[in-house]
C-alpha cells in the first residue's frame, strides 16, 4: 500500500478499532480526529468532537492540571481514571496518552464501564456473602469436594477454639486435625466424613460430643452448581442444654423489647399483663394493663362490634386467630392492625397465657389507597382516569339499559392549549390543567363523572341527561371557560370545543360514545372552535375524509405531488420584480387541487407542518441560489409556522441551507405572523435576532390581523411588513381600509421598513396604494403563484427590459391568441 492510499485508509482503520481514540493537536490540545468507538465512551459524535479541547474530558482539577503541563504527557502516560461525557456523566476508562511525532497526541480510552460495573457487582456480591456468612448465628465451614477448606466464618473459629496461628497460616490439614481432636468419638467422626465424601449429594445431620463437655449439632448440605456437587457446607450449633436454654430466654427478651411489631401478653383471664415498647407506641401511650384484650379492638367491618363474632369465639375457645382489626388508641383515635393471637397452654391443656402480635397496617393501607388512586385517578388533576370512568359508566349503562333511561357524554378539548405549553412551559401548563379541571368540576353534579383522558382532553358523563340538559351543561362550561384565569399574576383565557354524544342513540358502549363525541368535537374545531355540537352520523364520514386527506398529505412529498410556486413582489414605480414569496401547492390524484387553506391548518394541527416547512425552505433556497448563479439575484421569502420556528435546531438549519446552496443570506426572507412573535416574546426575540445576525431578512406577514403590540417593531430587526389582503380588498372605496393601509404605510416609512401590500388585483387598488406612498405590491394584478420555470421566464424578461406587469399581460394575450407569439424575452 503506497503512502497516498494509506492516508486515505487510516481514518477507516481508526474507526474499525474497538478502542476509543482521539488525535490531539499537541499545541492547541484540540481534537483533530475522533474514531467511531469514541462516541460511546465520550458521548461526542465524531464530527462534533473535532475542535473540542481535550480538557472537556477532565472530570477533576487534577486531570485539568495534567493537560496544562506538557511534561505530563510528552513522555507518554497511562492511568485509570474517569472522563466527563458530553451528557455530564462520568465514565471510567483506562487512558493512555502517547506523543506520535511531537505535534500530535494519541489519546486512547478503553471503556471500563462494564468492567467497573461487573467489579462493583462482584465486590458487592462478595461483601453480601461475607456479611451473610459473618452474620450467621451458626458456625459455618465450606469445603471443596476434596475436603479442602474454602471458607469459614468467625463463629466457626471461636466455636472450635482454633488457634490463631493455624488461622493466620491457613493450614487446612492442621485445622481439620484440630477439629477431629476436639471430638470424643474420633472414629465415628472420621467414618461420617468418609461417608459424606463418598456421597457428595447426601444431606446429613448429626450430633458431636466434644471433649470439653459441649454438644454441637452438625448439619452438612451439598453445595451445588447447575445440579452438580461443588463442595459441602457444614454448620455447627452449640445445643448444650443449659446454654441453649439461657440463650433462648435472652433471645426471647430481646425480641420482645426490640420487635417492630407490637406484642402484648395476656393472662388466663384475657387481661393484659405486659406490653412491649412497640405496642405502647401503637396505643399512643394509653395505659392498658389490667384491661381485657377484647376492649382494645374494634371489628374492621363494624366499629360498634368490639372484636367480631369469629374472633370472639376463637379467643374464648383458646384457638389461634389472625385477622385485621381496629386498635383503639389514646384520645379516641384508632389504627388498623394485623393481629395474630397465640394461646399458651399448660400440661393439662388449659390456656394460662396468650400472646398477641400486632403489625401496624397504616402505611400499608396508605400505600394500598395510593395504588388504587394511581390505578383509578389521573396523577395530575386527581380526576378519575379512563379505567375509572369505564368501570363506572359500564355500570351506568347496565342500569340505563334495565331502566330505559338515557345519559350524555361530553368530549371536551382545550383549543390551542399547546401554545400555553410552548410559550410558558409544561409546568405552567400542568397548573393550568388543574385550574381547568376545577372549573369543569364546578359545572357538574355529584352524580356526574369528570374524567381526564390525557393531555388537554376531558370526558364528562352526565347522569340521566337528555339532549336539552346536555346542551345546557355545555353552554355553562363554555361560559365558565370564558372567564379569565389568573395564575402567577398572569391573566389569560382558555377556550374549549365540546362534542356531545347520547346513550343509546349514538352508541351502546363507552368507547363508541367517546368516539362519536370526539368526532362531534372535531367538527366544532373545523368550524371555528369555542362551541359545542351534537354528534350526527354524517360526521363520521367527514372525519374519515379528513383522515384520508391527512394520509394523502403525508404521502404527497414522497410521491412528488407537491411543488413550490413563486409569486412576484413588484416595485410599483419601476414595475420590476424585487422579491418572491414561496408558496406550497398540492395536486392530488384523488382530491385534485387541494387548497392551502385546507391542508395547511391540517398540517399545523398534526405537526406535519414542520416537515412541510423544512421542505419548502430548502426548495426555495435552492431555487434562489440557481437564479443568483444565473445573474438574476432576487429575494425569496418563506412562510414559517410557529411550530417550525420554535424547533431547537431551526437557526442552525437555516445556516446550513445557506451554506449548502451558496445563497447570499440577504436573498432569503422569513415571514412570521405577529402572533408568533408575541408568544414567549423574549425567546422569540432572541431567535429573530439570531436569524437577522445571519443577514436573513425578517418579515411580518398579515400585519394588523392579530393582537398588535407595536413595541416589538422598534425592538426587533424587522426588514419588511406585509399588509394583509383583507385591508387591500376594499380599496379605494372603503374609507376604513384606506385609513388602515395608509397608517401602516406611514408606520413603515417612519421606521424605515419596507411595506408590501398583499392581494392587489386591480389597477385602482394599485393606484390607491401608490398615492399613499406605498412602493411594493404582491397579487394577481401582476401574477399568481408561478411554477419555478415560469417565474424564471419572468426574471429573464425583466433582464431584457420588460416590466413585470407588462410581461404578464403580454403572456396572457399570447395565451389567448390575441397576439402572435414572441420569442422568449423579446422586448416589447
Amino acid at each position: 500500500m503506497n503512502k497516498q492510499a494509506l492516508n486515505r485508509a487510516w481514518p477507516r482503520l481508526l474507526d474499525a478499532l474497538q478502542e476509543a481514540l482521539w488525535l490531539i493537536d499537541a499545541r492547541s490540545l484540540k481534537v483533530l480526529r475522533a474514531n467511531a468507538a469514541s462516541e460511546s465512551v465520550t458521548g461526542y459524535e465524531t464530527d462534533a468532537a473535532v475542535g473540542l479541547p481535550v480538557q472537556v474530558l477532565a472530570a477533576t482539577p487534577q486531570q485539568q492540571a495534567f493537560w496544562s503541563d506538557p511534561f505530563n504527557w510528552q513522555a507518554g502516560a497511562q492511568f485509570i481514571s474517569e472522563v466527563r461525557r458530553a451528557d455530564g456523566q462520568l465514565a471510567p476508562v483506562e487512558m493512555r496518552v502517547r506523543a506520535l511525532d511531537g505535534e500530535v497526541l494519541l489519546v486512547s480510552m478503553l471503556d471500563r464501564r462494564e468492567q467497573a460495573l461487573h467489579e462493583a457487582e462482584f465486590e458487592s456480591l462478595l461483601g453480601e456473602l461475607r456479611a451473610t456468612l459473618e452474620s450467621a448465628a451458626d458456625a459455618i465451614l465450606v469445603c471443596d469436594p476434596d475436603g479442602r477448606i474454602r471458607a469459614f466464618n468467625h463463629r466457626f473459629a471461636t466455636l472450635w477454639g482454633i488457634p490463631e496461628a493455624l488461622l493466620v497460616r491457613r493450614n487446612d490439614a492442621a485445622i481439620l486435625d484440630h477439629l477431629a481432636g476436639q471430638v470424643r468419638d474420633a472414629e465415628s467422626y472420621a467414618q461420617q466424613l468418609k461417608l459424606l465424601s463418598a456421597q457428595p449429594l447426601m444431606e446429613a445431620s448429626d450430633v458431636l460430643d466434644l471433649r470439653d463437655g459441649r454438644i454441637l449439632e452438625r448439619r452438612a448440605v451439598p453445595q451445588l452448581r447447575r445440579g452438580l456437587p461443588m463442595g459441602r457446607i457444614f454448620s455447627f450449633r452449640d445445643i448444650t442444654a443449659e446454654a441453649q436454654t439461657q440463650a433462648g430466654l435472652e433471645l426471647a427478651a430481646r425480641v420482645f423489647e426490640s420487635s417492630l411489631d407490637g406484642i402484648f401478653i395476656a393472662d388466663g383471664h384475657m387481661d393484659v399483663a405486659r406490653t412491649n415498647p412497640a405496642c405502647e407506641r401503637l396505643l399512643g401511650g394509653m395505659p392498658v394493663q389490667g384491661r381485657t384484650v377484647e376492649s382494645l379492638f374494634e371489628a374492621a367491618e363494624d366499629p360498634s362490634d368490639t372484636l367480631g363474632d369469629l374472633a370472639r369465639i376463637q379467643w374464648h375457645q383458646g384457638g389461634f386467630w389472625e385477622g385485621d382489626l381496629w386498635l383503639r388508641q389514646a384520645g379516641g383515635a384508632r389504627c388498623a392492625v394485623r393481629l395474630s393471637w397465640v394461646p399458651l397452654r399448660n400440661a393439662q391443656g388449659d390456656v394460662v397465657q396468650s400472646i398477641g402480635f400486632m403489625r401496624d397496617l397504616t402505611q400499608q393501607r396508605v400505600a394500598q389507597q395510593r395504588i388504587e388512586q394511581l390505578a383509578y385517578s389521573d396523577a395530575l388533576t386527581g380526576l378519575p382516569n379512563r379505567l375509572n370512568l369505564t368501570e363506572r359508566v359500564d355500570a351506568a349503562i347496565e342500569a340505563a339499559r334495565a331502566g330505559g333511561t338515557v345519559f350524555s357524554i361530553l368530549f371536551i378539548d382545550l383549543d390551542r392549549f399547546k401554545i400555553i405549553n410552548d410559550s410558558l412551559g409544561h409546568q405552567f401548563g400542568d397548573r393550568v390543567l388543574k385550574l381547568v379541571a376545577q372549573r369543569l368540576s364546578d359545572c357538574m353534579r355529584p352524580v356526574d363523572i369528570l374524567c381526564r383522558l390525557g393531555g388537554d382532553e376531558f370526558v364528562l358523563y352526565l347522569h340521566g341527561c337528555n339532549a336539552e340538559l346536555a346542551a345546557a351543561v355545555a353552554r355553562r362550561i363554555l361560559q365558565e371557560m370564558e372567564r379569565p384565569f389568573l395564575l402567577d399574576g398572569l391573566g389569560f383565557s382558555v377556550q374549549c370545543s365540546i362534542g356531545v354524544a347520547q346513550y343509546p342513540a349514538d352508541g351502546l358502549t363507552l368507547d363508541e360514545l367517546i368516539r362519536q363525541a370526539d368526532t362531534a368535537m372535531y367538527r366544532v374545531k373545523e368550524r371555528g372552535r369555542g362551541h359545542f355540537s351534537f354528534y350526527q352520523p354524517q360526521m363520521s364520514a367527514g372525519l374519515l375524509s379528513r383522515m384520508k386527506l391527512e394520509h394523502a398529505m403525508r404521502q404527497a412529498l414522497e410521491h412528488g405531488r407537491m411543488a413550490v410556486y413563486f409569486q412576484p413582489q413588484v416595485h410599483i414605480d419601476s414595475d420590476r420584480i424585487v422579491a418572491a414569496e414561496a408558496l406550497l401547492r398540492w395536486t392530488d390524484p384523488e382530491f385534485g387541487v387541494v387548497s392551502p387553506g385546507v391542508f395547511i391548518p391540517l398540517a399545523e394541527e398534526s405537526g406535519y407542518i414542520v416537515t412541510l416547512g423544512a421542505w419548502v425552505m430548502e426548495q426555495a433556497v435552492q431555487e434562489a441560489a440557481r437564479w443568483q448563479k444565473q445573474g438574476m439575484p432576487i429575494k425569496v421569502s418563506v412562510n414559517v409556522s410557529a411550530l417550525e420556528f420554535r424547533q431547537s435546531g431551526f437557526v442552525e438549519r437555516v445556516t446550513e441551507l445557506l451554506r449548502r446552496y451558496g445563497l447570499e443570506p440577504h436573498l432569503l426572507e422569513l415571514e412570521l405572523t405577529e402572533s408568533i412573535l408575541l408568544q414567549d416574546a423574549q425567546d422569540m426575540a432572541l431567535r429573530v435576532c439570531q436569524i437577522a445576525d445571519l443577514g436573513v431578512g425578517m418579515v411580518i406577514d398579515d400585519f394588523g390581523t392579530g393582537y398588535s403590540n407595536l413595541a416589538y417593531l422598534k425592538k426587533l430587526p424587522i426588514s419588511k411588513i406585509k399588509i394583509d389582503q383583507s385591508f387591500v380588498r376594499g380599496l379605494p372605496s372603503d374609507e376604513g381600509d384606506q385609513a388602515i393601509v395608509g397608517a401602516i404605510i406611514s408606520l413603515g416609512l417612519a421606521l424605515g421598513v419596507e411595506i408590501v401590500a398583499e392581494g392587489v388585483e386591480t389597477h385602482e387598488q394599485l393606484t390607491a396604494i401608490h398615492r399613499m406612498q406605498g412602493h411594493y405590491f404582491q397579487g394577481f394584478l401582476c401574477a399568481p403563484g408561478l411554477p419555478r420555470e415560469q417565474f424564471g421566464e419572468c426574471l429573464q424578461a425583466q433582464r431584457a427590459g420588460i416590466g413585470a406587469i407588462a410581461y404578464r399581460q403580454r403572456m396572457a394575450q399570447v395565451a389567448s391568441a390575441q397576439l402572435p407569439a414572441l420569442k422568449p424575452f423579446q422586448s416589447m
